[in-house]
Formats: structure tokens, C-alpha cells, sequence
């Protein structure tokens, strides 16, 4: 991955992560996907929390490698285009001893007034913000 993270979250694969086949479940990594987000938007956005929501519109994620109970993660983000009331979010889920990666996601955020919960264009100061 040559794009370096803006925001990174650790964590360690544990007995509810895993499914059937003795993996994370690919759900789990869903979930992973938006903890990490929303984690990233409290931590940059605090000011602005009680503006706006954001809802996924769209996540495209392939799945490259198993993780397995116990290996320790690293999820980590960053932002791409804003469009109107769209925005990108880049995803990378890998182990974080070997950086072997598992996991790269893309997802399309949109933003909505928090009070009218209708779309609302994402404005330079807040792509800045994450920036």
C-alpha cells in the first residue's frame, strides 16, 4: 500500500470474529469498515458532530486473506474525492506485525443534514479536515 493512512485503528481478532471455516467472518470486516469511519470522523469532525450524519451509500471490499483468532489488526483510512454531498473512503484491513494485507475496501459516504436528513454538498473546509 503506497498511500499512507490518515487515521489507523488497532485491534486483535477474538472467538466472535470467527465463522465456520475458523476466519474472520466477512461481516466482521464490514464492521470493521465502519468503526473505523466513524471513529476517524469523531476524532477529526468533534466541532461539527451535531451538523450532519453520514450514511454509506456504496462499499466495494475484496477480501485478499484470511485473519484468524489472535493475530493483531490494523485498520487503517484515509479520504479521497468529495463530489457534492459524496464522499470516498479508502479501507486497508491487514495484519499489523506483518502488514500482509486482507482486506482493501472502498466505500461512498453521503453526507446529510443532521436536522433534515437530506443530502448536503460536503464542503472544502470539511474535506480539509481530513486531510
Amino acid at each position: 500500500m503506497s498511500h499512507p493512512f490518515r487515521f489507523t485503528m488497532t485491534r486483535t481478532v477474538v472467538p466472535a470474529d470467527i465463522d465456520e471455516l475458523n476466519h474472520v467472518n466477512n461481516v466482521v470486516y464490514l464492521q470493521w469498515i465502519q468503526d473505523v469511519a466513524k471513529s476517524h470522523w469523531q476524532r477529526v469532525g468533534q466541532h461539527r458532530i451535531n451538523e450532519v450524519v453520514w450514511v454509506a451509500s456504496r462499499h466495494e471490499i475484496d477480501y485478499i486473506a484470511p485473519a484468524f483468532l489472535g493475530d493483531p489488526i490494523e485498520v487503517g483510512t484515509w479520504v479521497g474525492q468529495a463530489q457534492g454531498a459524496r464522499f470516498e473512503r479508502f479501507i486497508v484491513i491487514r495484519h499489523a506485525q506483518t502488514k500482509k494485507e486482507m482486506v482493501k475496501a472502498k466505500t461512498i459516504w453521503v453526507m446529510l443534514d443532521a436536522q433534515t436528513f437530506k443530502p448536503r454538498r460536503v464542503p472544502e473546509d470539511m474535506v480539509n479536515l481530513f486531510q
